[in-house]
C-alpha cells in the first residue's frame, strides 16, 4: 500500500506520538517471536490467572511451544488454517498461540455461532485443524457441529468438512473421532524443540497471522486477512496510547474470537507484560468478584458492560478501587457513563476508540488527558500513521462537521477478504483507502464521531449484528416470503433487531413462532426481539427496501 502524499487534502496523522512505543512489528517481527520474547522478558511474572490455575510468562511460553509441537505432529503446514471455537480460557490462549507458532493462520470462531454457521466458516477457510470446547452455555458444541457437518464424503471427524483432518476438544469428553486436548499435546512430545523453533523462525512479518470473519451487505461472512506485522504494529500503538503497563491485571471479558479480545487483550498483554484474567461469559456478579479478588486494573469492554457494573445493586459489597483504565467503544457512550466511571469508581483513565475487523480493529482512539466530553462524544483521533477521510456519495471530501462515509488508509488495513477478490474490490480502492461503510463526522481537531452505518449494522450488547445476514437466515423459514431487519433501541443491550416480515399466502405464522425458530438457527444476539408482519415491505422507485421507513414504524398487517 503506497504512502499518501503529504499534500493530499483531508485529516491525517503521520507523526509519532510521544507515548507511542518503538514499532512492535520491527522489534518482534511476528507473533511467535513476541511470545518467545515475552517469556524471556517477563519470565517470573504472572501471565495468566484463571481460578486456581496460575501461569508465569515462562510457563506460558513453554505451553505454547508444546502446543506448537503438537500442531507439527498433527501435520499442520505453514499457511494452513486452524480454527478455535471456544470461550475465553487459558487453553484458548495456548491453542491459538501454539497454532500460530506452528505457522498456521488463526481463524477465531464466534462462540455464539450455531453449528451451521461454524461449519460455513470451516468450509470457507478449508481449516485442517479445529480446537473446540465441549459444552458451553448449556450447548454441546461438538453435537451442534456434528448435526451441521456430520454427513458428507470426507473421512475426517466430520464427513461434511472434507478438509478438516482433526478436531480437538479443549474441555470435556472427546467423542469418537475427536481428540482430547491432553492426547493431542502428548502426540507432540516426540517433536524436537529445534523443529518448533525453526518453523516459528521461518514465519515472515508479512505472512497472514489470522482471518477474522465479519459479515457484509451480501449476508455471507467474509474473512479479513491480517498479517503478523500489521497486528504487532497496531497493538503496540494501542497498548501505548491506552497506557497498558507491566504489572497491570487485565480482566478480558471481550471474547477472544473478536479483535478486541484477542489482539487488544492477549497480544497487548504479551507486548506489555500484563496479567491476563480470562472470563468466559460476562456476568456482572462474576466480573465484580473477579475485579475485587484479582485486583483488576484494566477493564476494556462495550459501554453496556460498564453500565451494568455501575448499576448493579450489589456493587458496594466489592472493592473496585484497583481499577485505573477503561477502554470502550463499539456504541454510543453516554457522557454520564464516563463521568460515573471517573467519579463513582475513581477510574483515572477512560478512553473510547473506533475500529473494524478490516482495519485490524483500530482506526481512532482518544488520548489520556482528553476531557470527558470528547471521550463521550467522539471515538478520538486517528492513531499514528493512519489517515481518515469523510466523503460524500461522489467520493469528495466534506468539510469538518459534515457527515459522510468514513474512509481509512494505513498500514493496518487488511490485505483483503480471504479468497474473495470481488468483495475486496468493493471496499478497498486502488490507492489503498478502505471504505468502512460507516457514516461519521470529523470535528476541527480531527476527532471522529460515528453517526450511522451505511451497512445498516447495529450493535447488540457489543456484538455487531448485520441485518443482511439475519435476513438471509430468516428467509429460509418456509412461511417467510420477504423480510427486512433494522436495529431498534433497547435499554439493556443498546440496540436489538426488529424484523418486518411478509408471510407466504395462507400462512398463520406468529411472531413468537418465528423468534423461536430463529433461536435454533442463529446466534442469540442476531435473533430479532420483535417481529412485525406487514403486507409488503416499503420500496423506492428502484425497488430497494426503504429501511428508513421501517425504522419509523411500518404499518402492521391486519
Amino acid at each position: 500500500m503506497r504512502r499518501a502524499d503529504p499534500s493530499e487534502p483531508g485529516p491525517r496523522a503521520g507523526t509519532r506520538e510521544p507515548d507511542a512505543d518503538p514499532r512492535a512489528d520491527l522489534e518482534y517481527g511476528t507473533v511467535p517471536r513476541l511470545v518467545r520474547a515475552a517469556a524471556e522478558r517477563y519470565g517470573p511474572s504472572e501471565a495468566v490467572a484463571e481460578g486456581r490455575t496460575r501461569l508465569t510468562y515462562a510457563q506460558l511460553g513453554e505451553r505454547v511451544e508444546r502446543a506448537a509441537a503438537a500442531c507439527l505432529a498433527a501435520g499442520v503446514e505453514p499457511g494452513d488454517r486452524v480454527a478455535v471455537w471456544a470461550p475465553n480460557t487459558g487453553d484458548w490462549i495456548t491453542a491459538a498461540l501454539g497454532a500460530v507458532t506452528a505457522g498456521a493462520v488463526l481463524v477465531p470462531v464466534n462462540t455464539r455461532f450455531k453449528g451451521a454457521e461454524t461449519a460455513h466458516v470451516l468450509r470457507r477457510t478449508r481449516a485442517r485443524l479445529l480446537f473446540v470446547t465441549g459444552t458451553f452455555l448449556g450447548t454441546s458444541y461438538v453435537a451442534s457441529l456434528r448435526r451441521a457437518a456430520g454427513d458428507g464424503t470426507g473421512d475426517g471427524p466430520l464427513p461434511g468438512l472434507p478438509h478438516l483432518e482433526r478436531a480437538v476438544v479443549l474441555s470435556g469428553d472427546a467423542p469418537t473421532g475427536f481428540l482430547a486436548w491432553q492426547d493431542f499435546l502428548a502426540a507432540g512430545e516426540a517433536v524436537p524443540r529445534g523443529a518448533v523453533r525453526s518453523r516459528a523462525d521461518a514465519i515472515r512479518p508479512d505472512d497472514p497471522s489470522d482471518i477474522v470473519f465479519t459479515s457484509g451487505t451480501t449476508g455471507r461472512p467474509k474473512g479479513a486477512v491480517i498479517t503478523h506485522a500489521q497486528t504487532l504494529r497496531a497493538y503496540g500503538v494501542w497498548s501505548a496510547l491506552a497506557g497498558l503497563a507491566p504489572g497491570d491485571r487485565y480482566l478480558i471479558v471481550n471474547p477472544f474470537f473478536h479483535t478486541f479480545g484477542y489482539k487488544a487483550g492477549i497480544l497487548a498483554c504479551l507486548l506489555r507484560g500484563a496479567t491476563m484474567i480470562p472470563q468466559p461469559v460476562f456476568g456482572v456478579s462474576t466480573a465484580l468478584a473477579n475485579i475485587a479478588a484479582e485486583r483488576v486494573t484494566v477493564l476494556p469492554g462495550p459501554p453496556a458492560l460498564h453500565q451494568q457494573l455501575l448499576d448493579d445493586p450489589g456493587r458496594a459489597r466489592y472493592d473496585l478501587g484497583s481499577l485505573r483504565l477503561v477502554v470502550t467503544g463499539a456504541a454510543v457512550v453516554p457522557l454520564t457513563l464516563v463521568e460515573r466511571l471517573r467519579s463513582e469508581l475513581g477510574i483515572a483513565t477512560v478512553l473510547t476508540a473506533y475500529g473494524l475487523s478490516e482495519s485490524s480493529g483500530i482506526v481512532t482512539m482518544c488520548r489520556r488527558g482528553d476531557p470527558p466530553e470528547v471521550v463521550a462524544a467522539t471515538s478520538g483521533r486517528a492513531v499514528p500513521d493512519t489517515e481518515i477521510r469523510v466523503v460524500d456519495t461522489e467520493g469528495r471530501i466534506v468539510p469538518p462537521g459534515t457527515a459522510g462515509e468514513v474512509l481509512v488508509r494505513g498500514y493496518h488495513v487488511m490485505t483483503g477478504y480471504f479468497e474473495d477478490p470481488r468483495a475486496t474490490a468493493e471496499v478497498l480502492t486502488e490507492d489503498g483507502w478502505l471504505r468502512t461503510g460507516d457514516v461519521g463526522v470529523l470535528d476541527g481537531d480531527g476527532n471522529l464521531r460515528i453517526t450511522d452505518r451505511l451497512k445498516d449494522m447495529f450493535i447488540v450488547g457489543g456484538f455487531n449484528a448485520y441485518p443482511a445476514e439475519i435476513e438471509h437466515l430468516l428467509a429460509r423459514h418456509p412461511d417467510v416470503a420477504e423480510v427486512a431487519v433494522v436495529g431498534v433501541p433497547d435499554a439493556r443491550l443498546g440496540e436489538v433487531g426488529k424484523a418486518y416480515a411478509v408471510r407466504r399466502p395462507r400462512s398463520a405464522l406468529t411472531a413468537d413462532e418465528l423468534i423461536a425458530w430463529a433461536r435454533r438457527e442463529m446466534a442469540n444476539y442476531k435473533v430479532p426481539r420483535e417481529v412485525a408482519f406487514v403486507p409488503a415491505l416499503p420500496r423506492n422507485a428502484s425497488g430497494k427496501i426503504v429501511k428508513g421507513a421501517l425504522r419509523g414504524g411500518a404499518p402492521a398487517a391486519s
